[in-house]
């Protein structure tokens, strides 16, 4: 039998795609590149932005006009089955928590919406990037309240998976010659929340001291959980193998949007923490999540954002419009004016852009190490240094993909730098200078 996928949606669904096609890829099917190709058509959603779920429809009411047995997995499955079925009547749909018998599901012809508590480790594998291993720590959200949110709705009840485990799987990734390592989920920061306190830092420091030469990215955190365990999580960011990037997302400079939000923090924790963090790490590349034009917020309240942005400088922002998501609070909400806010929109877009320009001029004229972890769609070889900062380069992407280089940075875009390659680095060259450079 042969397979067509698309994926959709962040790092954690592109893990469940990678484990699904390594199951499928270990019992015999065949991966293939064309949908008119195959016999079954499995696209992996996601919901997170109602943009995004309308564009999943589409790509669902395209996707059955082959023809193919059609399975629908990811967030829609779980967060809006109804617009499926209606989309796509004869569509196998398959739980986030259920990918692991996704033969089940095609060889059955039924549905799978089960929550179940699987581990999502020590799976087979069909990995997007062949370098990139993306290890979930977690399932679900530990926190739940948030008022906009569909997250607690689409992917269940919270698990934090066994730390032995985890440190497995990198284990066996970095034997399969994985170089990055994403460690990923709904929100790193409550990892062995269950203990009664995050248990991130012994995670990262315990990941950074398996042998090897490799990076690793920690994935997005929420405020709430990271005053108690600030030292600490400063002090595993400072190990080597660690990419100095922190998601931190604040989604509003407004102390009185984030409680209408039910974020469960304020504007001045997420500075403290801001601060903190940057005191202690050297070039640490911080990475924001703001949404514009949620129901409650005034024009003061938006300015509150604004001002923020420019007094913080993210690196990067990941920008989002608010549109109610089925089954949250926020969607009894009357919305504000739509024009409202796309105006407010472009203003922040424009704030974030100069923002990240300015964050981005210290590091012209820097040099040192990166890894070569994607090729452009120009072919062009793209890399990042150890604060994960995206540097694209002049080379020939798939001569140097995979491979640790010096670089030069000769300028900056307002998300990423420019840069040449001085030279390819020796195995032993690129673990000293790792060495060197993450403990400066």
């Amino acid at each position: 039998m042969r397979v067509y996928s698309e994926t959709y949606g962040c790092a954690a669904n592109m893990a469940d795609s990678e484990i699904a096609l390594g199951i499928l890829k270990q019992a015999g099917y065949t991966l293939v590149k064309k949908p008119e190709d195959a016999d079954i058509i499995i696209i992996f959603t996601c919901v997170v932005k109602k943009p995004t779920s309308d564009r999943m429809l589409y790509r669902i009411n395209s996707l059955k006009q082959f023809g193919k047995k059609l399975i629908v997995a990811g967030c829609m499955a779980s967060g809006e089955p109804e617009k499926i079925r209606r989309a796509a009547p004869q569509a196998i749909l398959v739980h986030p928590r259920a990918i692991t018998r996704i033969i089940e599901a095609i060889e059955s012809g039924k549905s799978i919406l089960s929550e179940d508590d699987v581990i999502k480790l020590k799976y087979p594998r069909v990995r997007r990037n062949p370098i990139t291993a993306i290890i979930p720590v977690s399932e679900g959200c530990w926190w739940r309240r948030c008022s906009f949110c569909i997250v607690a709705r689409t992917r269940g009840s919270y698990m934090s998976y066994p730390l032995n485990m985890i440190l497995e799987e990198v284990e066996d990734s970095i034997n399969e010659g994985v170089k990055e390592i994403w460690l990923t989920s709904q929100d790193m920061g409550s990892y062995g929340i269950e203990s009664g306190k995050s248990l991130l830092p012994r995670l990262v420091k315990c990941v950074s001291n398996i042998d090897g030469l490799f990076l690793v990215r920690v994935g997005m955190m929420n405020p709430i959980y990271l005053k108690p365990i600030l030292e600490d999580l400063a002090e595993a960011y400072l190990k080597p193998k660690i990419f100095r990037f922190l998601h931190l997302p604040v989604q509003s400079g407004s102390n009185k949007v984030l409680m209408d939000m039910n974020r469960g923090y304020t504007v001045e924790l997420f500075k403290e923490i801001v601060t903190f963090m940057r005191s202690r790490i050297k070039d640490l590349t911080l990475s924001t999540d703001i949404i514009v034009g949620y129901p409650t917020e005034g024009e003061e309240d938006f300015e509150k954002t604004v001002k923020l942005v420019e007094e913080i400088r993210p690196d990067m922002i990941n920008l989002s419009r608010f549109f109610p998501r089925p089954g949250t609070p926020a969607e009894k909400l009357k919305p504000l004016d739509p024009r409202l806010v796309k105006k407010r929109s472009k203003l922040m877009s424009e704030v974030a852009r100069e923002a990240a320009l300015r964050a981005g001029e210290r590091w012209i004229g820097w040099s040192g190490i990166a890894l070569v972890d994607e090729i452009g769609e120009r072919g062009e070889a793209i890399a990042r240094n150890l604060s994960y900062k995206p540097i694209v380069l002049k080379e020939n992407g798939r001569r140097l993909f995979g491979k640790f280089v010096e670089v030069e940075i000769e300028s900056i875009r307002p998300y990423c730098l420019l840069g040449r390659v001085k030279r390819t680095l020796r195995l032993d060259e690129a673990s000293t200078m790792i060495l060197e450079q993450g403990s400066s």
